[in-house]
């Protein structure tokens, strides 16, 4: 007798398929996803235009890096020149100089504007008292909201010859320093309206990443027998490392990007030994000379040597601790 073998009960039906033998995923298409919520979408168009036309789009201008570019002629120079400027700027003794204050710049901006933050936000979680903690916070906050114009006025003001900072330094019998017109003051001058300035804002964060963390874990760390510091050590510090590597990685992508326009205000001819940096020289370069394809080049470099930066910080936290920004 010939028959079809009847199919066994455990045998199971292969899974149906979607269109053009595809199977489903499950998932919602992206064309469903944007018309069912196509409010929140839309709040990203203008961000997204932002970034096309005042990040992506510029980028095309580096060409002229490498083109001879005349004002008044083609957008895109007139003649192609090859590394010719990355030639002159790499020979020249006054790049170097400014190379060289942009890392100490960086260095020293990186080395006190990262970790005063993380110390703020630690003491602050350690008061009790809501009015006095709320105080402080208002008050280390508030620079942040100032133009930058406003922080370089008052700066320069404290610390001109006739400023308060001069008159307490007379009133305790020595004589007035000329801190804006002295090269060796400008570095500790512009690290400490930085600290004063971006503090407040980044110990928001970071008592943002604390009121993240488990308070069973600060309990059982109590009955392990830890004290505050310990519980600080163990507890607090781990809890908030993802939060402090991101911003690490971001610190060291504009590590070479210094304040450009609180340099701008303070600085003065007899301050360009230690003051002037890449942004500052790029800027007298490109607009006051007229030499745009010469700082184009050094601004491609510049921005070659942050990518590298930040591309390697961000494997190296990755590898080490397990956190990254991609």
């Amino acid at each position: 007798m010939t028959g079809k073998r009847p199919r066994s009960s455990d045998s199971q039906d292969p899974p149906p398929r979607g269109k053009r033998g595809r199977a489903p995923s499950g998932r919602r298409p992206w064309r469903q996803a944007v018309r069912r919520d196509w409010q929140l979408y839309s709040l990203a168009v203008l961000p997204i235009l932002f970034f096309l036309v005042f990040r992506y789009l510029p980028m095309i201008g580096n060409v002229i890096a490498f083109r001879r570019f005349e004002p008044g002629g083609s957008i895109f120079g007139e003649q192609w020149v090859g590394l010719r400027y990355v030639r002159m700027f790499l020979s020249d003794p006054t790049f170097w100089q400014v190379f060289r204050n942009t890392l100490w710049m960086g260095l020293l901006t990186l080395l006190f504007c990262f970790p005063v933050p993380i110390v703020l936000a630690l003491l602050l979680n350690e008061v009790r008292r809501r009015s006095l903690k709320r105080f402080v916070q208002s008050i280390s906050y508030l620079p942040h909201f100032l133009s930058i114009v406003i922080v370089a006025g008052i700066t320069l003001q404290m610390l001109a010859t006739d400023g308060p900072i001069n008159h307490l330094l007379t009133a305790f019998g020595h004589d007035p320093v000329r801190f804006i017109q002295e090269p060796g003051w400008f570095r500790t001058i512009y690290v400490g309206s930085e600290v004063w300035q971006t503090a407040g804002w980044g110990t928001i964060l970071y008592l943002a990443a604390l009121s993240t963390i488990d308070e069973e874990l600060y309990e059982a760390a109590r009955i392990d027998g830890a004290n505050r510091w310990q519980q600080t050590w163990h507890v607090t510090l781990p809890g908030i490392r993802p939060t402090m590597m991101t911003l690490l990685i971001l610190n060291i992508g504009t590590f070479m990007a210094v304040g450009f326009e609180k340099i701008l205000l303070l600085y003065n001819a007899l301050t360009y030994a230690k003051a002037d940096v890449i942004s500052t020289y790029l800027y007298r370069t490109g607009v006051e000379s007229n030499s745009f394809s010469y700082a184009a080049a050094i601004g491609l470099f510049e921005a070659v040597i942050g990518l590298v930066l930040i591309t390697s910080a961000n494997q190296l936290s990755r590898r080490t601790v397990g956190t990254s920004l991609w």
